[in-house]
């Protein structure tokens, strides 16, 4: 690890404008994704501001009905509490399914929406990676991909986004409160936070430099039956092939939203209008445009299976 410096910020807008007068410096809260960077000098902030003592951990419930997570609310905390477990069921489930017990400790709920790629290739600093390098390749196009991404993406990068928290996020319609350097705040639609690859996959999120997260808002509750299902190799400790996230009401109607399967939380609006018909319909129209590779092709009728046994679930 390579040798950089340290301070704590005392509000949201001094650790915003600490950070965005150093381009190589960053926030760290949880740590539970950036140390381990930094240990493979992936990433190498000469300047580290430390947004713990900021008191952004509270959940609260606002005017609209909905709740207001604070960006240094415990990936623990968040999944244990009441509101949570009885309004947002879905976000609770998808939490559960992430990480181990200890990282969930320490896991912040910002953090989690930030979190980097799983990409091996990525994680690999003998092999070409535009997000780690814009501009050296990717490594995953002509290498095995069979953990990588099927739909939205790119000729410089087919990585997935591994948050579970995230794609449940984005099943509510969360909002993302931001704070900049000047002190101004800013409100993030979740479906606009995490970016396609494009030709910039470096550029992950729509937040500039030094923008500090300070709260995620939830609109109100939904009602209906919550589902978080996650199909991976391992039975825990593992990243999503595929996950979905459904909320279904008792007329058949719901959201769903999906996870493995791009570089960012894939929902498609319009496919949800299919719910009643079942999942094939709805699976076609969320996978429409899909790119998979010869390794990573199974991934769309799971994608399917997977959205099935969900809508089985919530008929019985």
């Amino acid at each position: 690890m390579k040798p950089f410096s340290y301070e704590r910020a005392r509000t949201p807008a001094e650790a915003a404008a600490a950070v965005a007068r150093q381009p190589d410096a960053r926030f760290i809260a949880g740590g539970t994704n950036l140390l381990d960077l930094m240990k493979l000098q992936i990433e190498t902030p000469a300047h580290l501001v430390d947004v713990n003592p900021l008191g952004l951990d509270k959940i609260e419930p606002t005017s609209e009905g909905g709740l207001r997570i604070g960006a240094l609310v415990r990936n623990t905390d968040l999944a244990a509490d009441a509101r949570v477990r009885k309004d947002y069921a879905v976000l609770a489930r998808a939490l559960l399914a992430g990480a181990s017990g200890q990282l969930r400790n320490r896991a912040t709920t910002a953090g989690n929406l930030l979190q980097r790629t799983r990409c091996p290739y990525f994680y690999d600093t003998n092999q070409p990676c535009n997000k780690r390098q814009s501009g050296s390749g990717c490594g995953a196009l002509g290498g095995v991909s069979r953990q990588h991404a099927v739909i939205g993406v790119s000729q410089a990068c087919i990585a997935t986004h591994p948050s579970d928290m995230a794609v449940a996020m984005r099943l509510l319609d969360a909002t993302v409160e931001t704070v900049h350097a000047d002190g101004q705040a800013r409100r993030i639609p979740i479906a606009d936070f995490h970016r396609l690859p494009g030709n910039t996959p470096h550029v992950e999120t729509a937040l500039t430099s030094g923008e500090l997260i300070t709260a995620v808002t939830l609109p109100r509750p939904l009602g209906g039956m919550h589902m978080y299902q996650k199909v991976r190799d391992r039975a825990s400790y593992a990243f999503a092939l595929v996950s979905v996230a459904a909320v279904v009401q008792p007329d058949g109607s719901g959201r769903v939203a999906v996870g493995g399967v791009a570089h960012k939380p894939w929902r498609v609006e319009a496919a949800e209008a299919a719910l009643p018909q079942g999942a094939k319909p709805v699976a076609d129209q969320l996978m429409a445009g899909a790119q998979p590779t010869p390794h990573n092709a199974f991934k769309l009728p799971l994608v399917e299976r997977t959205l099935g046994a969900v809508l089985q679930q919530a008929k019985g």
